[in-house]
């Protein structure tokens, strides 16, 4: 069941991006804010090209309304 009471307002949209921050924490996971330009499936996104010159894994999903 939902931690909102009855007649609470719906969550806003900030709302559901940090609960998505929250979850995807729990898995080793960074959720990263829009970058505003094109960039495909998220490979032009500056923290994709930076992390992926390093040795270690890196795990990212990427919000893009």
């Amino acid at each position: 069941m939902s931690d909102r009471a009855i007649g609470d307002k719906p969550p806003s949209f900030q709302d559901l991006i940090l609960n998505l921050q929250r979850y995807w924490a729990d898995y080793g996971c960074v959720v990263l804010q829009p970058y505003d330009m094109e960039m495909g499936a998220g490979t032009f996104h500056p923290a994709t090209v930076l992390r992926a010159l390093g040795p270690e894994p890196w795990n990212a999903a990427y919000v893009q309304p």
